[in-house]
């Protein structure tokens, strides 16, 4: 069928399409009012080395200059990030910050960027944090915040770094004040209007065959033949 006989259809059988578009139509409203908004809150971190350096002089008496740690950047650190945003993504640490499958509340951790291929390109960490209320967003983003910089002292503890080359992470952003999401709310309501549409649709449709085909069947049935025959008379004039 034609985009015109689809039409066509629909106006002449107004009565089953307007209704199921306005229960399709109440429901995206209904959807749209009672799921909960999602909120989002992001924190920054940034590496860097301590004002003396990454190395331990050999002669005590002769120190390393010290340095101004926003000045010296290095590659070091960008794979330090990298490991550090690995370690914080995987599913052991979010079972052990309390996030399991399905929970309101979740976190990200990255290096800012959605592309694998970057990871290791920036001496940053970012975290953001989802949750269905504006202060356990916040609270997660604090959560992650705090266990990035112990993972980070841990890390080089393992290693048996010098205590006096630990890096250090600095909060560049402290947990902002949680946003409102709606997508979440506008997803909702337009898949409850998609349904109500094809539900319309479909009722429509299902309602127009019935009635042709059983129209069909009336006109197609040959005409019943009279129980008596042009003429007959009863039996009781027949002398």
């Amino acid at each position: 069928m034609d985009f015109w006989g689809t039409v066509l259809v629909l106006i002449r059988r107004w009565y089953i399409a307007l209704p199921m578009l306005l229960l399709g139509l109440g429901g995206a409203a209904m959807a749209y009012l009672t799921i909960p908004p999602t909120y989002i809150s992001n924190g920054v971190i940034v590496l860097s080395i301590p004002t003396t350096g990454g190395t331990v002089p050999p002669d005590p008496k002769l120190p390393n200059p010290i340095t101004n740690p926003l000045l010296n950047f290095d590659y070091g650190l960008n794979m330090t990030a990298s490991i550090l945003i690995q370690a914080m993504g995987s599913p052991e640490m979010t079972a052990e910050l309390g996030v399991l499958p399905g929970d309101p509340t979740s976190y990200k951790v990255t290096n800012g960027s959605t592309n694998p291929e970057s990871m290791a390109s920036s001496p940053f960490v970012f975290v953001e944090g989802e949750s269905d209320s504006a202060e356990g967003a916040r609270q997660m983003v604090a959560k992650v915040l705090a266990r990035t910089k112990q993972e980070l002292v841990q890390r080089q503890t393992k290693v048996g770094a010098p205590r006096q080359t630990f890096l250090t992470a600095i909060e560049v952003v402290e947990p902002t004040t949680p946003q409102p999401q709606l997508g979440s709310k506008a997803r909702g309501a337009a898949a409850a209007a998609g349904v109500g549409a094809l539900l319309s649709l479909w009722s429509t449709f299902a309602v127009e065959s019935y009635l042709v085909a059983r129209q069909r069947r009336k006109e197609s049935e040959p005409d019943r033949p009279s129980s008596e025959p042009r003429g007959a008379q009863p039996l009781g004039a027949m002398r």
